[in-house]
């Protein structure tokens, strides 16, 4: 492994130019390449980040250790494949792929090849969910809200595999268990695929996960609430905000039956509870990610996000496109817009 990684990014739009100036900024990396056909904007990211333009990946200098894929999803395996197939370590922007299929194609490339294959759920490493997540609550009930305006772009994919699946991947790493039923509805108004949907999942052990997300929204939310048998954590990942709620030491009926007596209820209640926001760290997300795979890559420590939990969170995601198509309502059908 040599003493600076040598990287670069393929895709430099909306996520692929952030992907870029950090890695620039990264001690031990060097930003070799960013790739993009759009000359203009992919000059203008190069500039930035000292590092060189080319319009394709079949023109990336090289040698390169490690590539991020920030490209459309339905691009992400024609561009990944080259490099997983020659052994070089790719962190592919989430979802790993549109659907199950293409997912175990890109696994097979990486296994073909030797490589190391890392997907881009950022949302893991949000101060507020990784300090939540350090708690150890045992959840019996998970409700979710990832609301945002219509974004224009990567409408490729519907909501469920755009927006959603940051949930499904959190739910799927808190629960541990594994699925035993979903229904959904949802529907599209805007793009060729849905716009909307509202999921219930129930696991093994009776969990139970309430998850909606849409981008129809004239504000964005992104809410995350995990309530386990004598507590709950509040999760806010666009505030970057959490708040942990637990039962005060000695409460029991003598202390329930005093507050249903007192002249001020909802003073009685706060006062049996304990509440504590959770200090969090200031660090950016998407830069703990590329520093943990970085790690990865110089073998200091594991995939954070391997291939195997991409896959597994797109099956999941299909199973709520599935339980939802037999509900969806249809809006008129538009034609999808260009990335």
């Amino acid at each position: 492994m040599p003493e600076s990684l040598r990287a670069a990014v393929v895709g430099v739009g909306h996520l692929g130019r952030h992907h870029a100036r950090i890695l620039a900024s990264l001690e031990g990396v060097e930003l070799r390449a960013v790739v993009d056909p759009d000359e203009e904007r992919g000059r203008a990211v190069a500039e930035r980040t000292g590092a060189r333009w080319v319009p394709h990946r079949d023109r990336l200098p090289e040698p390169v250790d490690l590539v991020v894929i920030a490209v459309p999803t339905a691009r992400h395996r024609e561009c990944a494949a080259p490099f997983l197939r020659r052994g070089i370590a790719c962190l592919v922007e989430k979802p790993l792929a549109p659907d199950p299929a293409a997912c175990e194609a890109i696994l097979a490339d990486a296994a073909a090849g030797g490589a190391l294959l890392g997907v881009g759920h950022v949302e893991r490493f949000n101060p507020a969910v990784r300090r939540a997540l350090e708690l150890g609550i045992a959840p019996r009930f998970i409700e979710a809200h990832r609301l945002a305006p219509y974004p224009f772009r990567s409408t490729d994919v519907g909501v469920v595999l755009d927006l959603m699946i940051h949930d499904l991947d959190l739910v799927r790493t808190w629960v541990g268990r594994p699925l035993q039923s979903v229904d959904a509805v949802g529907g599209r108004v805007l793009s060729p695929s849905e716009d909307i949907c509202s999921a219930r999942l129930r696991f093994e052990g009776g969990v139970v996960a309430n998850l909606t997300a849409s981008r129809l929204s004239l504000k964005p939310m992104r809410r995350f609430r995990v309530f386990g048998p004598d507590c709950y954590v509040s999760i806010d990942s666009q505030d970057r905000y959490a708040l942990l709620i637990r039962r005060g030491e000695g409460v029991g009926a003598p202390e329930l039956e005093a507050a249903a007596r007192s002249e001020d209820p909802a003073g009685a209640f706060r006062r049996l509870l304990q509440v504590e926001e959770l200090e969090l760290d200031e660090e950016e997300p998407l830069r703990a990610e590329l520093e943990a795979f970085v790690q990865a890559v110089r073998g200091e420590g594991p995939v954070p996000v391997p291939g195997e939990d991409g896959l597994a969170n797109v099956e999941l995601a299909f199973r709520v496109l599935e339980a939802a198509a037999a509900s969806s309502w249809e809006g008129e059908a538009l034609p999808p817009l260009r990335s």
